[in-house]
This record gives C-alpha cells, structure tokens and sequence, in this order.
C-alpha cells in the first residue's frame, strides 16, 4: 500500500540534537530527512563516509566546509550537491531561527 508522507509534517517544536529519519532502504541507496536547527559538527569532526552521499536542501541555510576547500559552501533552499565517498566534510552552521530540512541520498 502506497501512503502519501509530506517531507515537512512531523517536525518537533524542540529539536535538541539534530533528526535523522530514515525515509526508504534499499540494498542500493538509502534516503534520509534532516532536519536542523542550529546544528553543526562537533569543533574537529569530519565526516568521511564509506558512500557517495547526494543532498538537497528544501528550507532553511546551512554552511558546509570540505576539508580540501578554504570556503564554506552557503546552501539555500534549492541548493543541492553531490559528495563523493570519503571527501571529508562538516557542518559548519545552519540556521539558528528556522528548521533547515534536508533530503540525502546515500549510494
């Protein structure tokens, strides 16, 4: 049975530490919602995954720095990008006043 989700219901008024939601698994590729609110990477942390890693953001702003780059990435809704597996990023920001919501294709 197909059931209609909405990628913005649900969303707590509190947010303590950042929502991860899976929303499909295959055995390919996985889909997540991200939902932030003045979230950023702990001071020194990396993420350096095992997988290409797709991400769209749909509301909000967020700043996303590689460590092979001297310039934080400032992402609008609408903003997307590819992540190649194991190029190391952070969060730096996202917005402290309004959810920042997030789709991330992992493959």
């Amino acid at each position: 049975m197909n059931d209609i989700r909405n990628i913005y219901s649900s969303i707590p008024v509190d947010i303590p530490k950042e929502l991860i939601q899976d929303i499909l698994i295959t055995d390919s590729f996985k889909i997540e919602r991200i939902v932030s609110k003045g979230h950023s990477s702990p001071e020194g942390f990396w993420y350096d995954q095992d997988h290409n890693e797709w991400v769209i953001l749909l509301q909000g702003g967020a700043g996303l720095l590689f460590e092979d780059a001297k310039e934080v990435f400032h992402l609008k809704p609408g903003d997307y990008m590819n992540i190649p597996a194991h190029r190391k990023h952070r969060i730096e920001w996202t917005d402290p006043n309004t959810e920042t919501v997030w789709v991330a294709v992992m493959y």
